[in-house]
Parts: structure tokens; C-alpha cells; sequence
């Protein structure tokens, strides 16, 4: 993981975080979304800056 990318929900970088994900946002497919694995455990959400999309659901 690149120490230097933060989650989108909560801002606090990844950096050996072994349950964090990079991945394109499903709607658009242009950003990339990172979620921490605490935000992932607590199913917080995320919104895509470029089309809005909010994610998990």
C-alpha cells in the first residue's frame, strides 16, 4: 500500500494498515476510493468527489 494515500472516510493514511482497500469508484471509474480497515469494520461512508457517488450500499 502507498504510505502516502488516506482514507476517504476518516482521513488517516493507510500505512501498514493490512485491511485497507484502493479501488475505483463503481460508478464512475475514474477515482479512487481508499478505506481504512476500521472504516471498512464500521461501514462508514464515502463519497466520490467527481460524480457524487456514496458508497457503501
Amino acid at each position: 500500500m502507498d504510505s502516502n494515500k488516506k482514507c476517504n472516510s476518516t482521513n488517516v493514511r493507510i500505512t501498514n494498515d493490512k485491511g485497507s482497500v484502493i479501488f475505483k469508484c463503481p460508478s464512475c471509474k475514474d477515482f479512487e476510493i481508499v478505506r481504512s480497515r476500521h472504516s471498512r469494520q464500521i461501514v462508514a461512508k464515502y463519497t466520490c468527489p467527481k460524480c457524487g457517488f456514496i458508497g457503501p450500499n
